[in-house]
């Protein structure tokens, strides 16, 4: 029986010593280790690895004091960096994630969520100047409903996307004066009110008597302003503020992203919760500004009276002008876009209900077609089958609801989970960049699901081939064809129809996507300009520098898949489909990676890999290699995705058994084909020549790859035959995108075959 000396001292060949508790060969208990290089921990070991409490020092005077867990900084504790950044909080596997608090080297202080060291959820951000932000955050960059305060008495209390004033808000001058309207991009854009200086938004005013003002900033008391309604602004500052107490005691923090939904109360942060637009003036101060503005430019004016009594009336017949005068394109802007987004729930909301009832059975041929729809009107008081909406009045229909019902239940859906994601209080997101085609895109607040607006065309594509693609995907439960979990359509009043077909999200997952690739096989015009890309950038076939190196019998089962879903497509006459490809980079399992991750995050503010594809701080950093163990179904922790129909995947490597992928502090995820798939990502650098042989070097990466095929309703019709041929006499025929659904099945497939190639 192995027992725990007391104290030993161990000096191993490569110049490190540990001094403390060893069992058997391992140290275990107290003890002390000096690195060769100068890096010194102190602290509590268990078999060999740094777990509980301990300190650990570098040489470039950088230290940390806290949790250990395995070999990692895991748990709570306090980081110091050498550049003089403080970070007090939950860390998650050498990065800060959960709840915590940094300041950073020019004193700007945040403390909220994070997520893999990087701002993600609620929190609020103080800059050195006094400038400050509360509210939502997503990737590091301020993004959803949120209130900017500045110093000179300014405030902005609306939505963001990108650190970027996006979407509806109201902006209260230092002077008192308000502007209320939509931005895009930073910039005001679409329509808006000016309410000069004593022109005050209306307010809850017993609820203001019961609870007194709270300013933004603790400990200063509010200046005398006008009266602003206390809504997200005054909600989200006491909130936090709360929070904020409790965050000196480090038994209130978790250790995970749940302790973050604690900041923000909810109610606070719905999308619906939104400006009623009420206004209250003295008879001196009766004059509005109603303005137009494009892109920051004002382009229109007019000044109006302001009346309580008429307000509501004005505002309801001035957004059915609107819409009235309104391109398709601009029913997506600002305010608008809201009570789109609203009739598109109430009519899901409405269709998954009247059918679920209904028991379930096989699809009939009548279940396709043009007599298999679901046609309602949605008036805005309500009728005896539609409740009242705060929506303007519209048409809905449903387009072969019961053959999406039982595609819902193929791909293992349930329907008031669907309801929930879709149609909850949080509402949709919506993209901020349209995809070329001009459809634009929203995404579920879970991140599930995707709606995507379609053609006329589109549409009819898609109803043509649903029955052979019914028959498609229920015959294949690993396609990795998109997935569809409804088609419908919104008819406004004056004649407008909008289509949406509901999706589901190919990178819906725990672990955060590095790179994103839409990869056609194709060669002209397959580039994106190197300025432009961002984490958030979908590259194209020419920016991708990677091969990529899979198990044996994981790369059989993706292309055995790619051919049966490409010989699909050909079939019905499909083309310009392409493969979305998503990489998620494993971070280097080494703690000394932690300072210098540190580093580069404080540089760039982001620990994705640059525009080459490199990733900062581990190109001297071998891969350790991602660990495959057999398949333990009531082990595996699954991301909350419409992606679970499948098989588990097996791997060659582990004898042809069916196979988990381990990430420490992530758990064991389900290895199924496009969700959760171990590579290795190869990027080569240069070529050498020797005197005996040529060798090429390259940066190897571990990668967890996400992919599927997208933009399945492009039919090779003859408009696109003529757009072949005027293609073909300027440029190579075998270069341009659009050719012939049996040549481009094939060119899909055998470019595949070239960046997963099959191991000698």
């Amino acid at each position: 029986m192995e027992t725990v000396s007391r104290i030993s001292e161990k000096e191993f060949i490569n110049g490190d010593v540990y001094i403390g508790n060893i069992k058997g060969m391992l140290p275990h208990g107290k003890g002390k280790y000096l690195w060769s290089d100068g890096t010194v921990y102190e602290g509590d070991w268990e078999g060999g690895k740094m777990t509980g409490k301990g300190k650990i020092f570098w040489p470039s005077q950088a230290k940390y004091e806290g949790d250990f867990s395995g070999g990692y900084i895991h748990g709570f504790g306090t980081f110091l960096g050498c550049d003089s950044s403080i970070y007090v909080g939950s860390l998650n596997m050498n990065s800060p994630h959960g709840i915590g608090r940094k300041q950073y080297p020019n004193s700007d202080v945040y403390e909220g969520c994070w997520k893999e060291a990087i701002r993600e959820g609620s929190g609020r951000y103080v800059w050195s100047n006094g400038n400050m932000y509360i509210g939502n955050w997503k990737n590091g960059t301020m993004s959803g409903r949120g209130v900017m305060k500045w110093v000179d008495g300014s405030l902005f209390d609306g939505f963001w996307s990108n650190g970027l004033r996006n979407g509806s808000g109201i902006y209260r001058f230092a002077d008192g004066s308000y502007y209320s309207g939509t931005w895009s991009k930073g910039l005001k854009d679409g329509l808006g009110t000016f309410y000069p200086a004593g022109c005050n938004l209306q307010g809850n005013e017993e609820k203001r008597k019961k609870e007194p003002s709270r300013s933004l900033s603790a400990g200063s008391e509010e200046q005398e302003t006008p009266s602003v309604k206390r809504s997200f602004s005054d909600k989200i500052s006491s909130r936090f503020l709360r929070n904020s107490r409790k965050f000196s005691d480090k038994t209130t923090l978790l250790d995970d992203e749940r302790g973050c939904t604690n900041i923000v109360d909810e109610s606070c942060v719905t999308s619906h919760d939104s400006y009623d637009g009420q206004i209250d003036c003295p008879d001196n101060q009766a004059l509005a500004y109603e303005r137009e503005y494009m892109q920051g430019v004002l382009i229109k004016e007019r000044i109006r009276n302001v009346s309580k009594s008429s307000h509501r009336t004005k505002q309801r017949l001035k957004f059915a002008k609107e819409v009235k005068r309104s391109s398709f394109g601009d029913i997506f802007k600002g305010q608008r876009s809201y009570y789109l987004m609203l009739s598109l729930q109430l009519g899901i909301r409405y269709t998954v209900g009247k059918i679920t009832p209904v028991p379930m059975r096989e699809v009939r041929s009548s279940d396709f077609g043009s007599q298999a729809r679901i046609r309602m009107y949605f008036p805005r008081k309500g009728s005896k089958l539609t409740p009242p909406h705060k929506s303007i009045n519209f048409y809905w229909k449903d387009y072969c609801p019961m053959v999406f019902r039982n595609l819902r239940e193929l791909f293992k859906l349930n329907a008031a989970d669907y309801m929930m994601s879709i149609c909850g209080d949080e509402g949709l997101r919506e993209l901020s960049s349209p995809g070329k085609s001009g459809s634009l895109f929203y995404l579920s607040q879970d991140d599930r699901f995707v709606i995507k607006t379609l053609k006329k065309s589109e549409l009819k594509v898609l109803l043509k081939m649903l029955p052979k693609y019914y028959i498609h995907v229920k015959a294949h439960d690993n396609t990795l064809i998109t997935k569809f979990f409804g088609a419908h359509r919104i008819s406004l009043k004056h004649g407008k129809k909008i289509r949406f077909v509901v999706m589901g999200n190919m990178f819906c997952t725990e672990l955060r996507i590095h790179r994103r690739y839409d990869l056609k096989g194709s060669t002209h015009g397959r580039c994106t300009n190197k300025d432009d890309i961002d984490e958030s950038t979908t590259l194209k076939d020419l920016d991708l520098a990677y091969e990529f190196h899979m198990d044996k019998s994981l790369r059989e089962s993706l292309f055995r898949q790619l051919s049966l879903d490409s010989a699909f497509l050909e079939s019905q006459q499909i083309i310009d489909y392409s493969l979305l490809l998503g990489l998620h980079f494993r971070a280097p399992e080494h703690l000394k990676s932690f300072l210098e991750s540190q580093d580069s995050l404080d540089k760039s503010g982001s620990t994705s890999p640059a525009a080459d594809g490199s990733i900062s701080g581990e190109l001297s950093i071998p891969p350790q290699g991602l660990v495959l163990v057999t398949h333990e179904p009531e082990s595996v922790s699954h991301a909350p995705g419409p992606h679970i129909r499948g098989s588990t995947l097996k791997a060659h490597s582990i004898g042809n058994k069916e196979v988990d992928l381990l990430l420490p502090g992530t758990g064991r995820l389900r290895v199924q084909l496009g969700v959760n798939m171990p590579a290795q990502a190869n990027h080569k650098l240069v070529q050498t020549e020797t005197a005996s042989a040529e060798i090429e070097l390259f940066e190897v990466y571990d990668v967890v790859l996400y992919l599927g095929i997208i933009d399945i309703l492009q039919e090779y019709n003859v408009k696109k035959k003529l757009e072949h041929r005027f293609k073909s006499l300027k440029f190579d025929p075998l270069s341009i995108s659009v050719v012939e659904p049996k040549a481009y099945s094939k060119r899909f497939i055998s470019f595949l075959e070239k960046i997963f190639p099959r191991d000698r």
